[in-house]
């Protein structure tokens, strides 16, 4: 297996900590975890670690503008990840699927109170469907496509008074169609586009003072484009996107704002042989109902 096989990793995006408490947020999702080569895998098994770390001093509300006394946001996200793509095939594409377990530590520090933070394991990812197509051509050059149907547990701690949650206490569809399309033998471009559904909480924080709430609907996508560098670098430039597509409910109650958030920043990707590391840091801009700050990304990856 090349590459990123089926990866979903999902880092602790902060924008749920940015927020008033009575606020509903959407959970973390992959925003930059995925960078070059991401849609090239084939059988085989892969081991990843993933380290996400997340900063930000600064929000934004529903018209963008800048929030006054929004508290400081820290996150730590490490993620074992364990993929499978078998030699069987579905549809034309070889099936697979993965197990994603994730380990968090985050921060909040509003301006004028005590630091509230979590650490611990998070909700657990898993992925029982992922189809791998092999090389295909498109432009008379190699392309490569998968789908991956992954689904987030409700693992994580939730609802412990004074601390961050952990987990989002819901069940949590995210799934992800990612490519790579190799544009000549030095350069490449790939990309993911995700869709995220979540189903209501029951069991919502005291504050809301409701019975149920639910996040809205959302697609997010990570893209990148890279030249090699030699026979085992790669450089580029990585961007990911988020807009939230429908409302925030309370109680069967639509609510104002939309989340919204967009990072770029420079990518370096190496590998030799069967191991790979990759690295990628992000400055957001444009953001709407949530944090912006700065992101970096770092992934390890053994093949077998």
């Amino acid at each position: 297996m090349r590459a990123i096989a089926g990866i979903a990793v999902l880092a602790l995006a902060g924008g749920s900590m940015c927020q008033a408490q009575a606020d509903v947020t959407l959970p973390p999702v992959n925003l930059g975890d995925s960078t070059f080569q991401d849609g090239i895998a084939g059988p085989g098994w892969m081991v990843q670690q993933t380290l996400s770390a997340y900063g930000a001093q600064r929000s934004r509300d529903d018209r963008g503008q800048r929030t006054v006394g929004a508290p400081e946001v820290e996150s730590l996200a490490l993620l074992g990840q364990l993929s499978v793509i078998s030699n069987r095939r579905v549809l034309g594409a070889y099936w697979g699927g993965e197990l994603i377990v994730p380990w968090v530590h985050a921060q909040s520090t509003p301006a004028h109170d005590s630091p509230v933070h979590t650490h611990g394991l998070g909700d657990v990812f898993i992925s029982p469907l992922i189809l791998q197509w092999p090389q295909t051509r498109l432009g008379g050059r190699p392309f490569w496509q998968r789908l991956n149907l992954n689904v987030t547990l409700p693992t994580g701690r939730y609802g412990t008074p004074g601390r961050l949650d952990a987990g989002r206490n819901v069940l949590q569809f995210n799934p992800h169609y990612a490519f790579t399309w190799e544009r000549s033998d030095a350069w490449e471009l790939s990309g993911r586009v995700h869709y995220l559904w979540t189903r209501a909480n029951h069991d919502p924080a005291p504050d809301l003072d409701a019975a149920d709430v639910q996040a809205g609907q959302a697609v997010h996508l990570n893209a990148s484009i890279s030249r090699s560098a030699g026979q085992d670098l790669r450089i580029g430039a990585a961007l990911y996107a988020l807009v939230q597509v429908t409302d925030d409910r309370i109680d069967g109650v639509p609510q104002p704002g939309r989340e919204r958030i967009v990072g770029v920043g420079p990518a370096l990707g190496w590998s030799r042989g069967a191991v790979s590391l990759h690295a990628a840091a992000y400055v957001e801009t444009l953001a709407k109902d949530r944090s912006e700050g700065t992101r970096l990304s770092l992934r390890y990856a053994a093949r077998f």
